[in-house]
């Protein structure tokens, strides 16, 4: 079993290779596709005979990025690819017990059977991501959301072949929900992992109280607010009728961070004018990466 990795970069911080250095060593080869401005000279920073620095001359955004790495790992006949955020990493062992599970139940046909899960169906093993929405979560065994982030990700490339890869198009924000609904799709599984912990900084996320509860604050920035609005709404066109509890949910989340918005955060009408040029862009068809 051959598995590649891809970690997106963009103005990579110090700790980028320290983050690597938690997963390289289980890798045949792993692509660091970089999305930053040009000119850099970001690959001084990867020299280690394991890494392929691939630049992007400039940001392609997220989905593309993904795509080079998948493309390059199905060339070198890869099975597996790990797919990586430059801030994420892996807690102690656990990407070694990811593969461990991927290579027993690919060999073991009556642990197939116990836990019903067919090997060739399986399209992402994802792992435990602790963040502030979770840290005091006790899970433990195997569950099966519907959508995973993208960091910590173990894909089946014969499955990314079968679904079409990631959408260059979404540019960045719901890269991740979209093709994990794809593959649910395309009736393949996602499993979650949860002995298997990955370390994962999810932005400026506050926690505020209103009316006494407890209410997470995300802070994203105006270009995050403007594509997180439009890709939901693509999302919604793209799998409603799959999947109509989710994508209704996701639609009703831009009103509810609307209010967080107003309440909480800075940059108020800035933020609320991306939400809007969001919305009026899907109403357009317009697709791909601001200019």
């Amino acid at each position: 079993m051959k598995i590649s990795g891809v970690v997106v970069l963009y103005n990579p911080e110090d700790n980028v290779m320290s983050n690597i250095k938690s997963y390289i060593d289980l890798l045949d080869k792993l692509y660091v596709v970089d999305n930053s401005p040009i000119p850099n000279d970001n690959i001084n920073i990867f020299k280690h005979k394991k890494i392929n620095y691939i630049s992007n001359n400039g940001n392609k955004g997220i989905a593309y990025a993904l795509n080079v790495g998948a493309k390059e790992a199905i060339k070198e006949n890869s099975d597996w690819l790990l797919t990586m955020d430059q801030d994420s990493s892996f807690k102690d062992n656990s990407l070694e017990k990811m593969i461990k599970f991927l290579s027993e139940i690919k060999d073991n046909k009556l642990l197939q059977d116990v836990l019903e899960l067919d090997y060739g169906k399986i399209g992402v093993l994802s792992v435990l991501q602790r963040t502030e929405f979770n840290k005091n979560d006790e899970l433990e065994g195997l569950s099966y959301p519907l959508v995973v982030m993208t960091s910590g990700n173990l894909i089946s490339l014969d499955v990314y072949k079968k679904v079409g890869g990631f959408k260059d198009w979404l540019f960045i924000d719901a890269v991740d929900f979209d093709y994990c609904l794809n593959v649910r799709k395309h009736k393949y599984k996602i499993i979650q992992m949860n002995t298997a912990e990955l370390k994962h900084n999810l932005g400026n996320i506050k926690r505020k109280k209103i009316f006494g509860k407890t209410v997470f604050v995300t802070n994203h920035n105006v270009t995050r607010r403007y594509y997180i609005t439009r890709n939901r709404h693509y999302l919604y066109d793209l799998y409603h009728k799959d999947f109509p509890e989710y994508c209704s949910l996701e639609l009703s989340r831009t009103k509810k961070e609307l209010l967080k918005i107003i309440l909480f955060e800075d940059n108020k009408i800035e933020k609320i004018k991306a939400i809007y040029k969001g919305y009026r862009d899907y109403n357009k068809g317009i697709k791909g990466g601001l200019k």
